[in-house]
């Protein structure tokens, strides 16, 4: 990974090789922010390339003694995906919400997800708080930390330690699965 502050000088520079280093290093991050809040994969994949031309268009804007380059981008993913979706809120109901019809929806879990959720249900109560707001419903960690009425610096502490005890118990998590996948075969 390139040093971020070449890339950025070479992207206010309008060099389209440091945007694509750019994208290759943050695209997933944002993208998963995007897709938590707007909950639909080709609006998040439009999200994110509009945000991607953002960057290029105002990458003279960014000054780095104000935060990280990944703080910025975020915080234009975000205000363009609260944007669409102030825009598209169905104010009308389109749906039956009849509580007399029985409609039976076929769930498919990825295993991946069930790990990942049983070892957030692992961590402490604060702790699984932290996590919601910041990466399921895409807080700062300002914002966050004030929702929760906690200093900031607790709150970033709260999400460091989860961090570490979620990186933990999934690795152990697999470690398990593997044991057990390979015992029923």
């Amino acid at each position: 990974m390139q040093n971020d502050k070449v890339l950025l000088l070479q992207l206010q520079n309008k060099d389209e090789a440091a945007l694509s280093a750019l994208y290759d290093n943050y695209s997933g991050a944002i993208y998963g922010v995007i897709l938590r809040m707007c909950k639909d994969e080709q609006h998040a994949q439009n999200l994110l390339q509009d945000t991607f031309l953002t960057i290029w268009e105002k990458a003279y804007q960014y000054n780095p003694e104000k935060g990280k380059f990944y703080t910025w981008a975020y915080r234009i993913a975000k205000n363009k995906t609260l944007n669409f979706l102030r825009q598209s809120q169905n104010l009308i109901q389109t749906e039956d919400l009849s509580v007399y019809t029985n409609k039976q929806e076929n769930l498919i879990v990825e295993p991946e997800f069930l790990k990942l959720n049983g070892c957030l249900k692992q961590l402490d109560l604060h702790h699984q708080k932290a996590i919601e707001l910041v990466y399921f419903q895409g807080l700062t960690h300002k914002e966050a930390h004030l929702e929760m009425e906690v200093p900031l610096g607790t709150f970033k502490s709260y999400i460091k330690q989860a961090l570490k005890k979620l990186q933990l118990s999934y690795e152990k998590a697999v470690v398990w699965l593997l044991i057990f996948i390979d015992l029923i075969r």
